[in-house]
C-alpha cells in the first residue's frame, strides 16, 4: 500500500444502523470492533470496569483525532465512551473545574455566562471534549498565550490499576499529565485558571504576501490575537488582528444583548480569490451541494468586515468537516524564513491547493510534549478536503506531502491530533522532555494499557 494511502486513508460512507462510535468524526478509520465500547455513568464504574477489564483501553473523546491515535490495538481492548461525564462541577473566584468529557462548547459558555474565560485562545472548533483537547495540545492564536492544556492547574485521572490520582502545579509530573496523549490515565475531571473576560474588536483585512515574512511576526506582537490565511496563488493574505474594544465599541455589543455585532463597513477585495477557490474546491471535491460544508469554510471570506465580541464569538468559528488536516509548529524566529522558502517553493513547483495556508502563533507552553513547548511558535496549517466519493484529489495529497517535508526538516513539531508521517521526525530531538515522559508514562502506565500500535511505536 502507498504511505499516502496510509497516512491518509479513503473516507467510507455512513451505514444505516452503524454504532457512530465505532469510527472516527472523518469517517476515514474504523475504531474498533462492535460490542467494545463501555459507557461507565460515574466515576466509581469507570473505576471498575478499568480494574476488572483484560487488555487495553482507549478513550472516545470526540473522535475527532486521526484514527489511529484512536484505535483499539487488539480484540478484547475497551473502548471507553464518557459522555455521561460531563459538567460544571465547582467554581472559584479564578477557577472552574469541568468533568473531563464536557465539550468545550459547554465549558466556554458556562464561562461567558460569568463574565470569565480561558487565559488561552480557542481553537476553532469547540466540538472536541475538554480531556480531548489537553491530550492533544489544542492551541488557539495570540503570543499572550498557549494552548489549552497550560490553562490547567490541576488534573483528576483514573490510573491503569483503577485507583484515582489527582496532579496539580506543583506536581513534578504535572507538565506530562496535562498533555499526555491519552496515555498517562482517564481524565475524569480539571481544574482551569480563567480571567475576567473582556470584549474584543477583531480588525479584518486582505493585504498583499510580499511582506509576509515581516508582517507575521509584527501581527502576533502588535496584537494580544491575530490570525491569517495565506493564499500563495495570489499572494493575498487574509489577515485578523484583535484588540481590546473600545468604550463605544462594548457598548454597542452589550445593546446588541451580547451577541457578535458585524460593523457597518464590509469590504469585497477578496471576492476574486473566493471564487477561484470555491471553482477549485468544487472541482476536486466533486461536492453537489454549492452551499456544503467545505465551501462554506472559504465563503465567509467574502464580503467580510471587522466584528466585535467576546473571544470564543469572535474566533471560535470553526466548520467542521471531514478533512485531512496537517498542522506543523515552527519557532517564530524561524517563521519568516520559511515563509520566503515556502513563497519559492511554491514558486518552483505550482503545488495544487484549494484551501489557503493558515498561520497561527502562540506564546511558550509548559507542557512537555506540547509542539509550542519552551518557545513562541508560529503554526502552519494545510487541509484538503474530502469528495463526495471519500477519495482525495491525488494533486493535494502531493502538496500535503510535499509541504510537511519542507517544514520537518525545518525542526517542525506536528500537532497531535492532526495528520502527519511520523516518520519524518526525531521525537527526542524535538523534545527536551521526551525521556522525561517516558519515564512517567512507565510509573502510570507499566503495562502500557492505554496504548495503541501508534503510540506504542512513538515510545518504543
Amino acid at each position: 500500500m502507498e504511505r499516502e494511502q496510509i497516512a491518509y486513508p479513503r473516507r467510507q460512507p455512513d451505514r444505516v444502523g452503524e454504532d457512530v462510535r465505532l469510527r472516527n468524526w472523518a469517517g476515514n478509520a474504523t475504531l474498533a470492533p462492535a460490542g467494545s465500547i463501555s459507557a461507565p455513568r460515574t466515576e466509581m464504574e469507570l473505576q471498575s470496569l478499568v480494574r476488572t477489564s483484560e487488555g487495553g483501553i482507549k478513550m472516545i473523546g470526540s473522535r475527532m483525532s486521526p484514527g489511529r491515535m484512536l484505535e483499539l490495538a487488539a480484540h478484547g481492548d475497551t473502548l471507553l465512551d464518557l459522555s455521561a461525564l460531563t459538567g460544571l462541577i465547582e467554581t472559584t473566584e479564578d477557577t472552574a473545574t469541568f468533568a473531563g468529557a464536557t465539550p468545550l462548547e459547554a465549558v466556554y459558555a458556562e464561562l461567558s455566562a460569568r463574565g470569565r474565560m480561558l487565559p488561552s485562545s480557542p481553537g476553532v472548533i469547540a466540538s472536541q471534549t475538554l480531556a480531548g483537547a489537553l491530550a492533544t495540545g489544542t492551541h488557539g492564536q495570540g503570543l499572550q498565550q498557549s494552548c489549552i492544556a497550560d490553562a490547567a492547574t490541576r488534573v483528576r485521572m483514573v490510573l491503569a490499576d483503577g485507583s484515582v490520582a489527582e496532579f496539580d502545579h506543583d506536581h513534578p509530573w504535572f507538565p506530562a499529565v496535562r498533555l499526555g496523549l491519552g496515555l498517562l490515565g482517564v481524565i475524569t475531571r480539571v481544574t482551569l485558571r480563567t480571567v475576567a473576560s473582556p470584549v474584543y474588536t477583531c480588525l479584518k483585512n486582505a493585504v498583499s504576501a510580499d511582506t509576509l515574512e515581516v508582517d507575521l511576526e509584527n501581527w502576533n506582537r502588535d496584537y494580544p490575537l491575530s490570525k491569517s490565511w495565506w493564499f500563495p496563488d495570489e499572494n493575498l493574505v487574509h489577515v485578523w488582528v484583535a484588540r481590546e474594544a473600545t468604550g463605544a465599541e462594548v457598548e454597542r455589543y452589550r445593546g446588541n444583548d451580547g451577541q457578535l455585532v458585524e460593523h457597518d463597513v464590509t469590504s469585497d477585495v477578496l471576492n476574486q480569490t473566493i471564487d477561484q477557490t470555491l471553482t477549485q474546491m468544487r472541482n476536486d471535491t466533486k461536492i453537489v451541494d454549492e452551499h456544503g460544508k467545505p465551501f462554506r469554510t472559504v465563503t465567509r471570506f467574502k464580503d467580510f468586515t471587522d466584528v466585535t465580541g467576546d473571544i470564543y464569538q469572535v474566533f471560535c468559528r470553526g466548520i467542521a468537516t471531514p478533512q485531512i488536516n496537517v498542522e506543523i509548529a515552527i519557532p517564530l524566529a524561524q517563521a519568516g524564513g520559511l515563509v520566503k522558502k515556502i513563497k519559492d517553493w511554491h514558486a518552483e513547483t505550482r503545488p495544487r491547493m484549494h484551501y489557503p495556508i493558515i498561520l497561527r502563533c502562540t506564546g511558550p507552553s509548559d507542557s512537555w510534549l506540547s509542539p509550542a513547548y519552551g518557545q513562541d511558535t508560529c503554526f502552519f496549517g494545510f487541509v484538503v478536503y474530502y469528495a463526495e466519493d471519500g477519495s482525495l484529489n491525488a494533486e493535494g495529497v502531493s502538496f500535503l506531502r510535499a509541504v510537511e517535508q519542507v517544514l520537518a526538516a525545518e525542526g517542525g513539531r506536528p500537532h497531535w491530533g492532526k495528520y502527519f508521517d511520523e516518520a519524518l521526525y526525531d521525537w527526542p530531538v524535538l523534545y527536551p522532555e521526551w525521556e522525561a515522559f517516558r519515564q512517567v508514562r512507565e510509573a502510570l502506565d507499566p503495562q502500557h494499557r492505554f496504548d495503541n500500535a501508534f503510540t506504542a511505536a512513538l515510545f518504543n
